[in-house]
């Protein structure tokens, strides 16, 4: 574990210590980084958001200057170029950093990115597609009753608590435990804020991205549905596209053995 302090004067901390590390950047958006513990993966750095996990709170937390914050950590570090890895809204800062600082990235791991940073939207026909691909399984009944009320309009946290067997291809105990980590939901409310990222623009930046690149979708995922990881992920230059069958959002739990293999064959 480690700290460092961020241009904007405030404390973050990172877990792990590696030479050469995979920088992990964690979704919710503005999760903890504990989620990622279980990432079989070698020489990991997990990073604790501003106002996550071990980190300290700030006055800002829109997307673009969390993105400093991994520039940041990566001039502590030392390193000319760093690996990233970005899963869900940790993909938006992934990305982002990427089309900024070019330079300082060797690879790019995107994990079920959120697609909202380049402008695809993920509809409800979409997500319906892939709800109805889980009927035969013993959650399904409860599960779909929490979409349709989504769908209706109604966002109340029992409703999308009822959802959460959607995200993972197994629904058990180590998927539960998930569940559990906290958000800092002031944090991310503010997060994709007006003005954090223009999609037209960072589409036109990753015309000219010449960075290696593996892009993980789940076969089940709900949030970034099939069709459009793959219309995400073909606006990258060469990115190895890798749908992991049988995952939901959080392929690594469902599968470590294929997730890892898909990884750690980056282009």
């Amino acid at each position: 574990m480690g700290t460092f302090t961020t241009s904007d004067g405030v404390g973050l901390t990172y877990h792990g210590e590696a030479g050469d590390p995979l920088i992990c950047l964690p979704g919710g958006p503005m999760q903890a980084s504990s989620y990622l513990g279980g990432l079989p993966l070698p020489d990991l750095i997990r990073l604790d958001l501003r106002g996550t996990g071990e980190s300290e709170k700030a006055d800002s937390y829109r997307a673009d200057h969390v993105v400093d914050d991994v520039e940041a950590l990566r001039q502590h570090l030392g390193l000319d170029r760093i690996r990233l890895l970005g899963h869900s809204a940790g993909g938006t800062l992934a990305i982002l950093y990427a089309t900024r600082f070019p330079q300082h990235v060797k690879e790019l791991v995107l994990v079920a990115p959120s697609a909202r940073v380049v402008g695809i939207d993920v509809t409800d026909d979409d997500r319906r597609a892939v709800a109805l691909k889980r009927s035969g399984e013993p959650w399904y009944a409860e599960a779909i009753q929490g979409f349709e009320q989504i769908w209706a309009g109604n966002f109340s946290a029992e409703a999308f608590a009822k959802i959460a067997p959607f995200h993972y291809g197994r629904w058990d105990d180590e998927a539960r435990a998930l569940e559990d980590h906290p958000r800092n939901d002031e944090a991310a409310a503010e997060y994709y804020a007006e003005g954090a990222f223009d999609p037209a623009r960072v589409r036109a930046a990753l015309q000219n991205l010449d960075v290696p690149t593996v892009f993980v979708a789940g076969e089940y995922d709900v949030s970034l549905p099939p069709n459009r990881a793959r219309e995400y992920a073909e606006l990258i230059p060469g990115a190895r596209f890798v749908s992991q069958a049988g995952a939901g959002h959080f392929p690594w739990v469902d599968d470590p053995v294929a997730f890892a293999a898909a990884v750690q064959r980056i282009p």
